[in-house]
């Protein structure tokens, strides 16, 4: 039986102000498109959010032994987590299981003294990305949008704009890539927001 995947282009970006995450929305079985709605931008706590790409069941149980792990956290420390050390506490997560592995590709992103950026392989490996980063499969197209369109300091509007460019991009392209839509998720000082599809519109429009 074909496991249920998603193929995925995903997007984290550093901004000057924030953190921008993308991703579009179809999950596949083999051949078939098991899903043209499925969301791959979770929030796991009030200042951080995760993108996927992998088995759908194996994202599914690792966000929820986060968001309990980030709680759990909280209530010890009576404090929010540091972006840097959910990264870290993720990354050992997947290391402790790196022979039987989640079959997962993640994206940390997330906000407290700065915005951040991290990607974990499924080995738990974990690198800070000071500029941009994608993954999937159609993660090789979408990284030539962000080389080509990308700066330094950028501001979060153009940040959006070049998401939505590069998801584009690879629905285009990337057989395993479409859906319904394209998800952006905004990551500043004030916590984790949605943006709305009529906004996203208007940037590949």
């Amino acid at each position: 039986m074909e496991k249920l995947k998603t193929g995925t282009t995903t997007v984290g970006l550093v901004c000057s102000g924030g953190v921008v995450l993308g991703a579009e929305r179809k999950a596949t079985m083999g051949y078939l498109v098991a899903s043209k709605d499925t969301r791959k931008i979770l929030p796991v706590d009030e200042h951080i959010a995760i993108t996927i790409a992998g088995l759908v069941g194996d994202a599914q149980a690792l966000e929820r032994y986060i968001k309990a792990e980030l709680k759990l956290y909280r209530l010890h420390e009576e404090r929010r987590i540091p972006v840097r050390s959910a990264a870290y506490l993720i990354a050992n997560i997947l290391y402790a299981r790196r022979f039987y592995p989640y079959y997962v590709q993640l994206l940390v992103g997330g906000y407290d003294e700065e915005p951040k950026v991290f990607s974990l392989g499924a080995d738990g490996s974990v690198l800070e990305e000071k500029e941009y980063f994608s993954t999937g499969s159609g993660s090789p197209i979408a990284l030539g949008v962000l080389e080509d369109g990308y700066k330094k300091n950028m501001t979060i509007e153009e940040g959006k704009r070049i998401t939505a460019r590069a998801i584009s991009a690879a629905i285009k392209r990337d057989i395993a890539s479409g859906g319904s839509g394209i998800d952006i998720t905004v990551i500043d000082s004030k916590g984790v927001h949605r943006i709305g599809d009529e906004e996203i519109a208007k940037f590949i429009s």
